[in-house]
């Protein structure tokens, strides 16, 4: 158990004071919401940095634990540390829910626990307006919940047993299925507006039916995984969420900030999102300050499935599942560029990390090895010589042309590849510079460029 400086113990501890205050104030009102979230997330920043802090001994006893190869004198830090915020997150859900629906608990029930009581919306014999409690609302935390949890036994699982892909793969989409199914009762919308060039031909909407929850569990299978793919430095796992779970937020924030026409049609799903995003962003920022580089713990593959299903929960259920593809454009590329690895066209080494050169300090492409034994395919040599003089890869060739190495397909040893040795922090904050870009892009594209292909964007 490690003790928090005397810092860390005021700052904390005035955090945590101001957040309970903040909730004991909304409490005694119509619960708002809004500062409940906030006040809740940074709590669980507080809990999330300070347990991180006290358990890591014991995750090294458990044999959590892993050497940090990109270090000149690597030292066990305790792995898997991202099971804290996920179990954090998940508490801090379950605490919320009596702030969203305090409105609803007051007015919205007849009261005594009698199910059977509850009205309609209308008047009841003495007077008193009565609505039936939001059952489909409470419903959405629930399955999200249920979801979530799932995901986080997997990561625990992986963590512990380092399962195959072939395994893991696709279990994050049975674990969407009850929300799937939620989808299915409470919006079942699956049509998609047609652009404009394309509606003499297909009309103005077109059904997609059963496609659209094969896309949907697509996206609970991507999510979580692409997460997984994209790591290998300090920081870049939880740098990566970050970065996206604020730009749905900044996304939520066009469609119920305050100059909106309000009521929009789409103010509930995108509050829905704030509410499941805010209190992510905060044990995701505890989580960092403990592994950005120097790290002092890993996060696991826990932490990469349940941050990469919190996106899917609040796309899916959120009811902007296109426009969350528009914020993953770098970990796309990733998975585009990492496929001849992952699905064997190109032998792919157990870890695919940059390698760190003691002598200089800094980071370099990884490679993958072919001997004569197992050497490449011909016709797929030549097409990584291709690559190579498109700076997109690096090779190297033998005396007979036959290439013998070539660097790991991941945007992180391709960014070498381009920008040349790099410090590992560096390295790591380019790349999250380059993810904050893409995703500015992708919102600009969402709600400026694509006014050229559809008559208006949804926020009006």
């Amino acid at each position: 158990m490690q003790d928090l400086s005397s810092t860390e113990v005021y700052s904390l501890s005035v955090l945590s004071i101001a957040c309970i205050a903040i909730l004991v104030n909304a409490w005694k009102s119509d619960g708002e919401p809004l500062f409940a979230s906030l006040a809740i997330s940074g709590a669980a920043f507080s809990f999330t940095y300070a347990v991180i802090r006290w358990t890591g001994d014991v995750f090294i006893k458990r044999g959590y634990k892993g050497k940090d190869l990109s270090k000149k004198s690597p030292v066990e830090l305790p792995e898997a540390m991202g099971l804290i915020s996920a179990l954090v997150y998940l508490l801090a859900v379950v605490n919320f829910l009596p702030f969203a629906f305090k409105r609803d608990i007051v007015e919205a029930t007849s009261g005594g626990g009698n199910k059977d009581r509850v009205l309609e919306a209308g008047m009841d014999d003495t007077g008193r307006f009565l609505h039936r409690f939001p059952l489909e609302k409470l419903a959405s935390y629930g399955f999200a919940y249920g979801t979530l949890a799932t995901t986080t036994i997997l990561g625990i699982l992986d963590d512990s047993f380092d399962m195959r892909w072939r395994h893991k793969f696709f279990i994050p989409a049975f674990a969407a299925l009850p929300m799937l199914g939620l989808y299915f009762v409470d919006f079942g919308v699956t049509h998609v507006v047609v652009p404009l060039p394309l509606r003499p031909y297909l009309g103005e909407l077109i059904d997609l039916g059963g496609f659209y929850y094969l896309y949907m569990a697509a996206i609970a299978i991507f999510c979580p995984n692409c997460i997984n793919i994209l790591a290998g430095v300090n920081g870049i796992e939880v740098g990566q969420s970050l970065v996206i779970a604020l730009l749905l937020l900044l996304n939520d924030f066009l469609y119920v900030s305050p100059w909106m026409h309000q009521p929009h049609p789409a103010t509930d799903s995108h509050l829905f999102s704030i509410y499941l995003l805010l209190p992510f962003v905060g044990v995701s920022l505890a989580l960092l300050t403990h592994n950005w580089f120097p790290a002092k713990v890993f996060v696991g593959d826990t932490y990469c499935y349940f941050a990469g299903m919190v996106f899917a929960v609040v796309g899916i259920l959120g009811h902007f599942s296109k426009t969350l593809m528009l914020l993953f454009i770098p970990q796309i590329f990733n998975f585009l560029y990492s496929a001849p690895q992952l699905f064997k066209v190109v032998p792919c080494p157990r870890h695919r990390l940059p390698r760190f050169n003691a002598r200089t300090g800094l980071l370099e492409p990884s490679v993958a090895t072919f001997s004569e034994e197992k050497p490449l395919r011909p016709v797929v040599g030549e097409v990584l010589k291709v690559l190579h003089e498109l700076r997109m890869l690096r090779v190297e060739t033998n005396e007979k042309g036959r290439v013998t190495q070539c660097s790991n397909f991941t945007i992180l040893n391709l960014w070498l590849v381009c920008r040349g040795p790099l410090r590992e922090d560096r390295l790591a904050t380019e790349i999250l510079v380059m993810q904050t870009l893409c995703g500015l892009l992708g919102l600009w594209m969402r709600h400026s460029l694509a006014l050229l292909l559809f008559t208006q964007d949804n926020r009006f």
